[in-house]
């Protein structure tokens, strides 16, 4: 007897990431996401966020290196869109870099960036073009703005591979390793 399968109604992705300190971290992701946390308890957070959905949860965890995580990301609609989330991210006073017209991924993108304390990369960008061909060389890092206040703050990290953003103030593409493109 074959029961029918029915569709699974998907509420929104979850994400739960490993926070040196979670009051640290709170006030990044306030900032980074615009709200408030839903649920705080000790060595634990949640936010509830509509747009795009997702149970993000922060779980104080010791830990010495960043873990196998590359970055994380959210995709809009638009370049203008793009920009209007630096701009919100630069009013909260979040560090941000950008990669416009940039070819990571196989894909030409606009995005700008920012990290969390515990060096967690975060990027929104829009896919202006997408399928390129294998052979179009990959320019993940190449073409960011720099920008003198965050050259301080980052110069000491480097970028593990093509689509892991370069740390600003490396000007010289051929400076940062690159594992491989995406």
């Amino acid at each position: 007897m074959q029961h029918e399968q029915k569709p699974v109604q998907a509420l929104k992705a979850h994400l739960a990431l490993n926070v040196k300190d979670v009051e640290v971290s709170l006030e990044f992701y306030r900032k980074l996401l615009g709200i408030e946390p839903s649920k705080v308890r000790t060595g634990y957070a949640k936010f509830d966020v509509q747009n795009p959905p997702l149970n993000l949860t922060l779980n104080e965890h010791a830990f010495n290196e960043r873990g196998a995580l590359s970055h994380l990301g959210i995709q809009v609609a638009s370049t203008d869109d793009v920009l209007a989330m630096r701009r919100r991210w630069t009013d909260a006073r979040l560090l941000t870099r950008d990669e416009m017209q940039t070819n990571c991924c196989y894909a030409l993108q606009d995005k700008t960036w920012v990290r969390d304390p515990d060096g967690n990369e975060w990027e929104v960008f829009v896919v202006l073009e997408d399928n390129l061909a294998e052979t179009a060389p990959c320019e993940c890092g190449t073409k960011l703005e720099d920008s003198a206040s965050n050259i301080e703050a980052l110069k000491t990290e480097s970028a593990a591979a093509c689509c892991a953003p370069t740390p600003i103030g490396i000007t010289n593409a051929s400076a940062v390793s690159k594992a491989g493109c995406c």
